[in-house]
């Protein structure tokens, strides 16, 4: 496949970037998008050009490193996968790619297609712990837990953190990987001690980390490649509200 790449270069974060237009030619439709990448780059190098920064690490849909955005849609064009799991079977001989980094005021750019998502952490950081003293691993049936509830805490804790959310909402809104945070803790009896202080802390912490506010429009669920659900930020909203009733939110 011979293809033209058009991709935003950007030195730092205090440097302008713009989209520079590359052609790349012996790609394999079998061949992964981060691999028809790392071929340009040898190309690039070989011509003694830069190569394109970008992220990576597990290359199979784990971590969430991979993340840009492609011909308008995060993680491209197939529903449920994150970037590295994108094949370039999906595109045609001769087609244009236009390849971006997430674009959020709280995602700001490294380098390239690389952005700084330690906001992240920091919404994580800032209530997402028990308190509950595990000790030794307990036996399996030590505290029954219903099955709605334990798949309810595996469906929320299958978020990777990859910020497609964030990317594809208008408003860069980070409320769908905020509530899957919080669900997949809150959902579980060990989650219950600080469950409401912590529901008020990581939105707060959200909040200023400069994210924008949730409009259900829905697009964050649409390109989510763990397919996390709208009903948790529901979930996280009600308790919020029971927060504020319980007065967990003024300290």
């Amino acid at each position: 496949m011979r293809l033209q790449l058009r991709i935003w270069r950007q030195k730092d974060g205090h440097t302008p970037g713009r989209l520079v237009q590359y052609d790349v030619d012996g790609v394999s439709e079998d061949s992964s998008f981060l691999e028809m990448l790392d071929l340009l780059n040898e190309q690039l190098i070989s011509r003694g050009e830069e190569p394109v920064a970008f992220d990576h690490d597990c290359r199979e849909g784990i971590c969430g490193m991979c993340g840009m955005v492609i011909n308008g849609i995060a993680h491209g064009p197939k529903a449920a996968i994150t970037t590295c799991q994108l094949h370039m079977r999906e595109f045609k001989d001769g087609d244009t790619i236009v390849i971006e980094p997430w674009r959020a005021t709280a995602f700001p750019i490294m380098k390239d297609l690389i952005v700084d998502r330690t906001a992240f952490d920091r919404i994580v950081q800032a209530g997402g712990y028990i308190s509950v003293n595990t000790g030794s691993a307990p036996d399996a049936n030590a505290i029954p837990i219903p099955k709605e509830k334990a798949d309810r805490s595996m469906d929320a804790a299958a978020c990777i953190g990859c910020g497609a959310c964030v990317a594809a909402c208008p408003n860069s809104s980070a409320m769908l990987f905020t509530s899957a945070k919080l669900a997949h803790l809150n959902s579980l009896p060990q989650g219950q001690p600080e469950r409401y202080e912590r529901a008020v802390l990581m939105v707060e912490q959200m909040d200023r980390e400069g994210f924008g506010g949730c409009t259900n429009i829905g697009e964050c669920e649409a390109v989510c490649p763990k397919e996390i659900s709208l009903d948790f930020i529901a979930m996280m909203n009600r308790d919020l509200l029971k927060a504020n009733v319980m007065g967990k939110a003024k300290r």
